[in-house]
C-alpha cells in the first residue's frame, strides 16, 4: 500500500531538548524529522509531536513545536494513552511516525496504531534510541509487526507521486 497525503498524519514522538543529547545521531534524527515535518507541511498532511513529562524532559526541539500542528503532553510511554488517537483527524488513516526513543514510546505508539487499525511507517532515519542495538530491535519488531519501514525521501515522493505535483520544486529543495 503507498502512502497517500490526503490520508496521512505525520506523528513525531518525544523530540525533547533534554533526551536529544542522550541519542545516537541525535542531530540527524531531529534534522531529518524536522526536513520531514517541513515537507509535510508543504502537502497539507497534519503534524503531530509528543512530549513526554515534558516539566522533566523539556519541551520538543524548537524547530518540530514550530511546525507541529498540535502537541500531545503525555505520562504514558505509549502516546495513544495519552491522547494521540483523538488528535488524529477522523478521516486519516495512515500515520508516518518517527521520534525517540525508538525502543520505548515510540514502539510502544506504534503497536498501539497497529492495533487501532492505522497503517504505519515508520521513518528509520527520522528515529532514535540512546543505543543503535535498541533502535534496530524495534524497528525489526515493528516490522514483524506490520508497519513498514521507510525513509524521508520514500515518504515525500509517495506522497507527491508525480514530479508535476505543485510542491515538487519546494519538496525537492528540502530533499537535497
Amino acid at each position: 500500500m503507498l502512502m497517500n497525503a490526503e490520508q496521512s498524519t505525520l506523528v513525531l514522538v518525544d523530540l525533547q531538548k533534554k533526551l536529544m543529547p542522550a541519542i545516537s545521531h541525535g542531530g540527524s534524527v531531529v534534522a531529518e524529522s524536522v526536513r520531514l515535518a517541513r515537507i509535510a507541511r508543504l502537502l497539507q498532511v497534519p503534524v503531530i509531536a509528543t512530549e513526554q513529562i515534558p516539566e522533566k524532559l523539556g519541551h520538543n526541539e524548537d524547530d518540530i513545536s514550530a511546525l507541529a500542528d498540535h502537541t500531545v503532553t503525555k505520562i504514558h510511554f505509549d502516546a495513544c494513552g495519552g491522547g494521540l488517537v483523538d488528535a488524529i483527524p477522523n478521516d486519516r488513516k495512515q500515520v508516518i511516525i518517527g521520534g525517540c526513543e525508538a525502543h520505548v514510546c515510540m514502539l510502544q505508539t506504534a503497536l498501539s496504531l497497529l492495533a487501532a487499525g492505522f497503517g504505519v511507517w515508520v521513518v528509520e532515519n527520522a528515529t532514535g534510541s540512546r543505543h543503535d542495538n535498541d533502535r534496530d530491535a524495534a524497528l525489526e519488531r515493528l516490522q514483524q509487526a506490520g508497519a513498514t519501514i521507510v525513509t524521508v525521501e520514500m515518504v515525500a515522493f509517495e506522497w507527491m507521486q508525480h514530479c508535476e505535483h505543485p510542491c515538487f520544486r519546494d519538496v525537492q529543495k528540502l530533499i537535497k
